[in-house]
């Protein structure tokens, strides 16, 4: 038996599937149900054309509510809420932790003033103990001289001492004027502990402490102590003040043995509940908020579920569409047509919604203060509300004028991809070269890292004259260099690769433009669909129940 297709070649039906009772698809002989081939034809037709539509036709052609578009809108207002009460939250513990860096850093270090941190050394044994017998008089002074509210730590009811390391090599017998030397690369450690309100007078330091430094052995000296203080600039937003416990690292660091010990000020932060607290005016804890993050993840479940089914039911009409075009046409269903029954917003939609359930119970964990690891849930809400907004564009997808950026896009990105890696490697190929060549003579160049992103800077017009400027004063040979890799660079990547790139996009939006302009049908499946005449309100797609033929229940 043959039918005849518009835009299509006359072609053979020899079989069709039919439903057995255990619910999978047999085929079955097609002069059982010859009358209703073309009839199962058009309805397939009809049922893939509706499962293209966008929610306001599909409410049209059955009635059925958008309920994920609306659950979608509805996410965008709440996770932009939660984002922004736990960014004003973040902002404030940020700040309080930036500030007490900075404090210890005037405490703590002499003279300190506030520069780069790298700049800050000393060059001479007696500045050495200097610093050192600062640090420690400080500490124990601490009570008497800060006007915060920093306190030491307890722990069973013994303060936490401050401990002074120092790190050195085994054996060590250097000669530099014999150009000779004997050293054991072992390191040994030596510790001491000293309490906090114990008293001692400057002039006594170096005699009680008994502590004594060899330079041409020491590596390191570290200054380990702990410090307590209560952040109580969250009251004035009506949310309970946090403890914070300041683990402070003070290193001298001495591994280059050039002659310049560089010091510098480390501080890990730890954020517990206190345990005795009490504000005026407030009864409990922000039970408001826990309430609101347990509604955000429930909503979030919700759309994870209807994403998670909807890409599953895409995925079985995938199937159903590749064994109906074999067994009806004797067509093989390419790789691109049947990704097109795969939405990539709704992977997008699952991707936000994974991450916003994890960032969400991670923010309960730490409003309850069982969790203190804020650079993960900012990174987890962060990134989930990102892709929550960029999911809005699917909606403006609806209109045709919007769509063309969509469609230019995913037109545009396997081109885009292969032209990256082509050009990566001629980046990657100047990153070594720069860097093995001016790393010695130019800041920018000093490691692999600042090369990649010096370079990308001046892709994009940043510091060229600058760049430029640091190489004038190198040897001749190295200046010369200088200019024909960055001239070289510059012209390759902003005159070539650049209008290249822009070039690949404009094209792929010109097609895409045009296509639409001429109502280009480029694939198959879209050729089928639109054989489809019906109107989303014609009342064709109202099914009261469900068809026994497989081909016709594909969906």
């Amino acid at each position: 038996m043959k039918i005849k297709m518009k835009g299509m070649a006359e072609l053979s039906l020899s079989s069709h599937y039919s439903r057995s009772p255990n619910g999978h698809c047999t085929r079955c002989p097609i002069s059982s149900q010859s009358p209703g081939d073309s009839k199962v034809v058009e309805d397939f037709r009809r049922r893939l054309k509706y499962f293209f539509m966008n929610p306001c036709e599909k409410y049209r052609a059955r009635g059925r509510k958008p309920w994920k578009l609306m659950l979608q809108i509805l996410k965008i207002a709440i996770i932009t809420f939660q984002l922004v009460s736990f960014g004003l939250s973040n902002e404030m513990m940020v700040t309080f932790k930036e500030e007490n860096l900075m404090v210890f850093k005037h405490l703590f270090l002499k003279e300190y003033k506030d520069q780069r941190v790298d700049r800050y050394a000393v060059y001479t044994k007696t500045d050495v103990y200097d610093h050192i017998y600062y640090v420690i008089d400080r500490f124990i002074n601490l009570q008497n001289l800060t006007v915060g509210n920093h306190a030491y730590e307890k722990i069973e009811g013994e303060y936490t001492p401050l401990t002074l390391c120092q790190e050195f090599f085994r054996k060590g017998s250097i000669s530099p004027g014999n150009d000779t030397f004997d050293i054991d690369p072992h390191v040994d450690k030596e510790c001491i502990s000293v309490y906090p309100l114990e008293p001692l007078e400057d002039e006594t330091l170096s005699r009680d402490i008994n502590f004594s430094l060899d330079f041409k052995r020491l590596l390191s000296v570290n200054i380990y102590l702990t410090l307590k203080a209560i952040n109580l600039q969250t009251v004035r937003h009506h949310e309970l003040p946090d403890c914070y416990a300041f683990s402070i690292i003070i290193m001298f660091d001495n591994r280059a043995h050039s002659g310049r010990i560089k010091i510098n000020l480390e501080n890990n932060v730890g954020i517990n509940e206190c345990k005795d607290w009490n504000v005026a005016s407030t009864s409990g804890k922000n039970n408001h908020l826990l309430l609101f993050d347990s509604f955000v993840i429930l909503a979030c479940f919700t759309s994870l579920i209807l994403c998670t089914r909807s890409v599953y039911k895409g995925s079985q009409l995938q199937y159903h569409y590749t064994a109906f075009f074999h067994t009806y046409f004797g067509k093989t269903v390419s790789w691109s047509e049947r990704m097109e029954f795969v939405n990539g917003w709704y992977i997008l939609i699952i991707v936000s919604d994974t991450l916003t359930i994890a960032g969400s119970a991670l923010k309960i964990g730490i409003q309850t203060k069982d969790l203190t690891n804020y650079d993960v849930c900012s990174i987890l809400l962060g990134t989930s509300t990102m892709l929550v907004w960029v999911g809005v564009i699917r909606y403006l997808g609806f209109f045709k004028k919007y769509n063309i950026l969509i469609l230019a896009l995913r037109a545009a990105f396997p081109n885009v991809i292969r032209f990256s890696c082509c050009a990566g490697l001629i980046y990657l190929g100047y990153c070594f070269c720069g860097w093995i060549v001016l790393g010695p003579y130019h800041e920018k160049f000093r490691t692999l890292d600042k090369v990649t992103e010096c370079l990308f800077s001046l892709i994009n017009g940043d510091d060229l004259y600058s760049t430029f400027q640091k190489m004038r004063e190198k040897r001749y040979m190295v200046w010369l260099f200088s200019r024909l890799y960055l001239y070289s660079f510059l012209s390759l990547f902003i005159y070539m690769v650049l209008s290249l790139f822009i070039a690949l996009i404009t094209d792929t939006y010109e097609t895409i433009k045009q296509h639409q302009k001429d109502r280009v049908l480029v694939s198959q499946l879209k050729a089928f669909v639109a054989e489809c005449r019906d109107q989303p309100d014609s009342g064709k797609y109202k099914i009261d129940k469900e068809p026994t033929c497989c081909c016709y229940c594909f969906g």
